[in-house]
């Protein structure tokens, strides 16, 4: 069984920076690849990066590129997304996922249960 947390949440000022972990765990846990994705309110699921596990390549979509970066904690087995100056379009719920690594939410059978993060002043 596959397990995904999210931790790192929270209220963040606008220009403001944070880092979001995703920690794995499972016996069966070998995915190809990890992804960030997030959901805004009344909006669908965004695809925002992600990272092949056997090589820790990373892709992170252009919406985002810039400001936000993905990495593993290999000694955690955890994923990594830092986002740097935040602005209130940020405002979502941020999920991790692993699976095929696609760009795509259909392509993760495996999904954490989301951390919040708000953006205000």
């Amino acid at each position: 069984q596959v397990k995904l947390v999210e931790s790192g949440g929270g209220l963040v000022q606008p220009g403001g920076s944070l880092r979001l972990s995703c920690a794995a765990s499972g016996s069966s846990f070998n995915p190809y690849a990890m992804a960030w994705f997030r959901r805004a309110p009344g909006k669908e699921r965004e695809f925002l990066g992600v990272l092949v596990m056997s090589n820790e390549s990373t892709y992170v979509a252009p919406a985002v590129k810039g400001r936000f970066t993905i990495a593993r904690d290999n000694a955690q087995n955890t994923l990594i997304l830092r986002m740097n100056d935040l602005n209130p379009e940020d405002t979502a719920v941020y999920y991790c996922a692993a699976g095929r690594g696609t760009t795509v939410p259909s392509g993760y059978p495996h999904w954490g249960q989301g951390t919040q993060v708000t953006v205000s002043s």
